[in-house]
Order: structure tokens, then C-alpha cells, then sequence
């Protein structure tokens, strides 16, 4: 009868996975920019209304003054239609809620997932908060969110049928299905895929007494494999969508030059080193081995994130368990030390409680009550007017500034959702799409290269909407050739000097631009 009640006595207390899933809703929801940080997301959108107006997914651009248009591969499609009917439903307030509550489920999972392998509860919560912390550097409002929850899924499946013996490998090939038409990030699973595979073949080969089991292992995973394979296959666009993601990063020129696929940055991805350091610490001094699996991940999935910042959330995802059953091993080794036991009995404290907590329930009224404020208008996300040109799409809107627009590629995703289809873009965030051609164009008008001009006169550029205090913008305004006639300090917007923009030029004609302080300055003056 006591047990009973000891056991039932600690219900109403969060457990440690509701504490992670809680802080992380709380961090997402609060940080500066929240997942609105990237105007990507407007694009997204737009594209899932188009898709869902006209009952089909695009083969071509839609959303820039190109003609012929650019063929696109909209290989995220399914989450465009996702994001364009939570959009209608609650606006962008929805979307933020909703990529924050896939992101506090995927750290959520993952410390329910270092549990069930048999590592002590702070080790595990300790772990997962340093892998929430280094995948904040790509904590978006964008479809690669999904492709994170689905990546550890996928994991967890594969790692449980290698050590324990269950066998959720039939759930591969619809999670495939769907995850081929969510996002690119599909190629990851076939990816572990291949490392399983490739481990079992290398224990066969050097470990004789698991090769009964390693070739039963392998047969298995090769037809799963091969299901998998034919799962990718029903997209829109067939078996192009498997070459998509090889092309994208075999292109040297965009992956040198799209601020997210370069590789991390060691004077502000601090806590990527960290983990980074850690791993390198722990796996120096333990005495358990990487067996061929883990062995084969940390290399393809360390290479990965040092190769581009973008694939750091996938290293935390992928490496968190094998770090932490080496600091779990390594603790248990040392539990003689004062410290270590004081640490053991703490831990084993904190697992006894959370066993008797009602596991996801606090994380449900976290949900209920999210949604609740959001459907009664008491949450409000946008993009942020500081960094995005809000006032001044607002005013080449009421002007109805006419011609070919040249903008800044951040801009032109802004734009997409803020006045397409009223308004056609010359360059956008989807760099694969318009291919070097165009990005170098691009690059080249932004730099103020030789020849920039006849980029502008190729596309008959009309007017210019750029940001405020750039290069290009200041020397725009030093030319007779051109006029400024908006300036705020995110943006300036200049047109042409012809006939046609008279009008405007008159209207606006005493228009300076404003001053802006860029944040090197001031870190200066502080």
C-alpha cells in the first residue's frame, strides 16, 4: 500500500522529458528573431497557396520576371502545402508555433531515446541540452525542421533493430514516402542506411563469430533499403528528386557562396566547439571502442558539419548517444571518487522521481496552451521590420512602382510574400534554382563589378530596392543616372532616370537617404 502511494505521488511533477520540451518552447518562442529570423519561410508559403489554388506543384519559377521560366524542383513541396494551411488558418503566429513544437519534440525524443539505451537521466538531459544548443544556429520557420524529427526517428528505428532486437524497419519506406516530398533532407536516410549496411559488413569481415547474424542483419536492411528506394520514387518529379541534393552540393560556387552552406564559424559557433572538444575529450579517454557503426557515423556526420554550418543540428542529433555512453561509462568507472558517487545518487534520485512523473503530460498542456493563446489572438510573430523591408514594400506597393525590379536576395523572399504576385523578383533565397549564371550576375551588380551595369541593362532593370548603408546603395546615390526616392534604414529603393519614373523622380525628389549605424561601429563606441 505504501509503494503504491510512493509511486503515485510524484504525477503531477513534470518529468525531465516535459522539462526539455517546456524550455525549449520557452527559448524558441522568447530568443530575438525567433524562427521568423529568415525571410525564406515567405516563399514557402506563397508556394503551397500556389500548389493548392491550381491543384498542382510547379516545374517552373513562379515567382520572378525570368522568361523563359527557370525550371524549379520544388522538392519541398508537401511542407509549402503545410505551411500555406497553417498559415490561413492562424498567419505566421501558427507556423512559429508549429516548427517550435516539432523542435521541442525532436530534443524531447532524443533524451527519451539516450534513456531507453541505458543512460543515466543528468547525463542524458545534460547531453541533450548541449545538442539543442549547438542546433540553434539553424532553428527556422522552414521545412528542414521536419527533415530534423524525421532524421532521429529514423535513427532511433535503425539503432533498435542493430542492439535490441526489435524490428520497426517496415516503418521506413511511408516514413520515406513522406519525407522525399516534406524535403531534401530525405538523403540522410538513406545515408544511415548505408552506414548500417556498411558496418554489419565490416563486423562480418573482421568479427567471424557474428557473421550468421551480421549476413541476416544485411539481407534485412538491404531490402528495406531497396523499398526505401522505391518509396522515393512517387514524387513529383520522379527519380530527378534523388540526384537533387548531389547536384546542390557538388555546386563549389554556391556552397562558397550562400552564407548557410559555409562551413561554421569558430569566433561564434562557440558551443558547436564545444561539443565538438568534448567529443574529442571523451572519446580519447574512454575505454569503450566505437564499434564499425558508430565509428562510420561520427566520421560521415562530423565531416558533415565541419563541411557546412547548416548540418550542425544533425551532428548534435546523430553523436549525442555515442558521446553519452562514453561519459556514462566513463562515470561509472570512477564511481569510487567522492564526487562521482554524490553525482550517481543525485542521478539515481532524479531517475526514481521521473519514472513515477505522467511522461508527456505537462508537454500536452504546453501544446493545449499554445494553441489555446494562439487561437485567441494572444500571440503575434512577424518578420522583423528591422532587418526585412516591410515600410518599404509598403510604399512601392502604393506607388505602384512599374518595371523590372533588381533586389537584394533576402529582400526578394520578403517581397515573394509581401507583394507576389503584383511583384516578380530579380534573385531570391532558392540559389540552386537560378543555377551560377544568375548568382553570378547577381553577385556582380551586388559587388559593383565591371559590367554591372550591363547586368542591369540585359534584364531591363527599371528600379533598384536594396539595404540601406550597402555598397551598392552608396554608390547608387552618387550617380546622375539614378534616383533615390525611398530611404528608411533597413532599405532605399531607386529608380532609373527615364520618362517613365518622371512622376516619381518629381514626387520624391527631396528624398536623403538616412543614416544608419552598423553593428561593428557600434560594438566600438560600447
Amino acid at each position: 500500500m505504501t509503494q503504491n502511494k510512493s509511486s503515485s505521488s510524484y504525477w503531477f511533477l513534470p518529468s525531465i522529458s516535459d522539462v526539455i520540451f517546456i524550455v525549449i518552447v520557452a527559448i524558441v518562442l522568447s530568443i530575438k528573431g525567433n524562427l521568423l529570423g529568415d525571410a525564406d519561410t515567405g516563399y514557402h508559403i506563397r508556394a503551397g497557396e500556389y500548389i493548392l489554388e491550381n491543384l498542382k506543384v510547379p516545374y517552373h519559377d513562379i515567382f520572378s520576371f525570368t522568361t523563359p521560366p527557370i525550371p524549379w524542383t520544388a522538392h519541398e513541396w508537401f511542407s509549402e502545402i503545410i505551411f500555406a494551411l497553417v498559415h490561413k488558418i492562424s498567419g505566421l503566429s501558427g507556423l512559429v508555433v508549429l516548427m517550435t513544437i516539432v523542435i521541442a519534440s525532436v530534443y524531447s525524443l532524443l533524451l527519451k531515446f539516450l534513456r531507453s539505451s541505458g543512460i543515466s537521466i543528468v547525463i542524458a538531459a545534460l547531453i541533450v541540452a548541449l545538442a539543442a544548443g549547438v542546433s540553434t544556429i539553424h532553428w527556422l520557420a522552414r521545412p528542414h525542421i521536419f527533415s530534423l524529427l524525421l532524421t532521429l526517428i529514423w535513427y532511433i528505428i535503425l539503432d533498435t533493430y542493430q542492439y535490441k532486437e526489435k524490428n520497426y524497419l517496415y516503418l521506413l519506406p511511408p516514413i520515406m514516402l513522406l519525407w522525399v516530398n516534406l524535403h531534401g533532407g530525405f538523403i540522410a536516410g538513406f545515408m544511415l542506411l548505408a552506414v548500417y549496411i556498411t558496418g554489419n559488413l565490416l563486423k562480418i569481415i573482421f568479427v567471424r563469430e557474428v557473421r550468421h547474424e551480421g549476413f541476416a542483419k544485411i539481407k534485412i536492411l538491404l531490402m528495406i533499403s531497396s523499398l526505401c528506394l522505391l518509396a522515393s520514387l512517387i514524387n513529383p518529379y520522379g527519380y530527378k528528386i534523388l540526384l537533387f541534393p548531389f547536384k546542390l552540393t557538388a555546386n563549389k560556387f554556391i556552397m562558397d557562396n550562400v552564407s548557410e552552406w559555409l562551413s561554421p564559424n569558430f569566433h561564434t559557433d562557440l558551443r558547436y566547439e564545444y561539443m565538438l572538444l568534448l567529443m574529442i575529450f571523451v572519446f580519447g579517454v574512454s575505454v569503450l571502442r566505437l564499434n564499425s557503426i558508430e565509428a562510420l557515423l561520427v566520421l560521415l556526420f562530423t565531416h558533415m558539419s565541419l563541411f557546412s554550418a547548416r548540418y550542425i543540428p544533425l551532428y548534435g542529433i546523430i553523436l549525442s548517444p555515442i558521446i553519452a555512453k562514453r561519459i556514462d561509462r566513463l562515470v561509472m568507472d570512477l564511481r569510487d571518487r567522492r564526487l562521482i558517487q554524490r553525482f550517481l545518487s543525485i542521478s539515481l534520485r532524479t531517475a526514481v522521481t521521473d519514472s513515477q512523473t505522467k511522461g508527456y503530460l505537462w508537454s500536452f498542456f504546453a501544446v493545449a496552451a499554445l494553441v489555446i493563446m494562439l487561437l485567441m489572438g494572444k500571440m503575434e510573430y512577424k518578420f522583423d521590420e528591422k532587418k526585412l523591408p516591410v515600410d518599404a514594400v509598403q510604399f512601392m506597393k502604393k506607388e505602384k512602382i512599374i518595371g523590372n525590379m533588381f533586389n537584394n536576395d533576402e529582400f526578394g523572399d520578403y517581397i515573394i510574400y509581401a507583394a507576389w504576385p503584383r511583384y516578380k523578383v530579380f534573385f531570391d533565397g532558392r540559389s540552386d534554382m537560378y543555377g551560377v549564371a544568375r548568382m553570378k550576375e547577381y553577385i556582380k551588380v551586388v559587388r559593383i563589378e565591371q559590367g554591372w551595369d550591363e547586368v542591369l541593362k540585359k534584364y531591363n532593370i527599371n528600379w533598384i530596392i536594396y539595404n540601406a548603408n550597402s555598397p551598392l546603395s552608396q554608390f547608387l546615390l552618387e550617380r546622375d543616372d539614378w534616383k533615390l526616392i525611398y530611404a528608411d534604414k533597413v532599405a532605399n529603393i531607386f529608380v532609373k532616370r527615364t520618362p517613365e519614373n518622371q512622376t516619381l523622380i518629381e514626387k520624391y525628389s527631396n528624398i536623403k537617404p538616412v543614416a544608419v549605424e552598423d553593428e561593428d561601429n557600434k560594438k566600438n563606441k560600447n
